[in-house]
């Protein structure tokens, strides 16, 4: 019988952890494909750009390898992994601060996750994907990492404040104050577009 303050996760996804910290390197890597799609998303929406998105990401599931071992199941697996990605796309901000910034990043190479069918319902669905990324790049980093891991990743307060190590009053404050400035800055993207069409309801 376990002790009801043992702090594992006894889900199919805490047992794989806990096989993957006694080394089972298939469990591993079932692990890390479970959430290299969502750590990734999160860098994307962080950092802005594909290329730093992906130096992100790989850096953060290095950081999940390294850490697993102190891993304790307290948190979810998941947001313990956010943590660190969110950690990771702060440090790669950090580092660009000393590069040229070149722009709004082109999304080649980039997957939507988009409905079959086309013509102006498409074309808006992708209008609207690059103007929030746009937008968001816009965003002061404290404010955006908030609004990613509450929009993008549903992460209640308290998993907020857990992951960026912040009172949970600071992440509200933060999470208003950032969908404020985002709404801003998609009005302004909208009403100052002339170059693509929109549709009238």
């Amino acid at each position: 019988m376990t002790s009801p303050d043992a702090p594992a996760q006894y889900t199919e996804e805490g047992a794989r952890v806990a096989a993957a910290q006694a080394g089972d390197r298939p469990a591993l890597e079932h692990l890390l494909r479970d959430h290299q799609a969502q750590v990734y998303a999160v860098c994307r929406r962080i950092t802005g750009n594909d290329t730093d998105a992906l130096d992100a990401t790989q850096e953060a599931l290095i950081a999940v390898v390294r850490g697993l071992p102190t891993f304790d199941g307290r948190a979810k697996f998941s947001t313990w992994a956010y943590r660190i990605a969110t950690n990771s796309c702060l440090d790669e901000l950090r580092r660009r601060r000393r590069r040229p910034l070149v722009g709004l990043p082109e999304f080649e190479g980039t997957t939507l996750d988009l409905p079959d069918n086309h013509g102006p319902a498409l074309a808006d669905q992708v209008a609207n994907r690059l103007d929030v990324s746009a937008a968001l790049a816009e965003l002061p980093e404290d404010f955006r990492a908030v609004v990613v891991l509450r929009d993008l990743c549903q992460l209640d307060y308290a998993e907020i404040a857990e992951v960026l190590d912040i009172p949970a009053g600071t992440v509200r404050s933060r999470i208003a104050r950032g969908r404020a400035q985002l709404a801003d800055h998609l009005v302004g993207n909208q009403t100052g577009s002339s170059e693509r069409p929109t549709s009238r309801p």
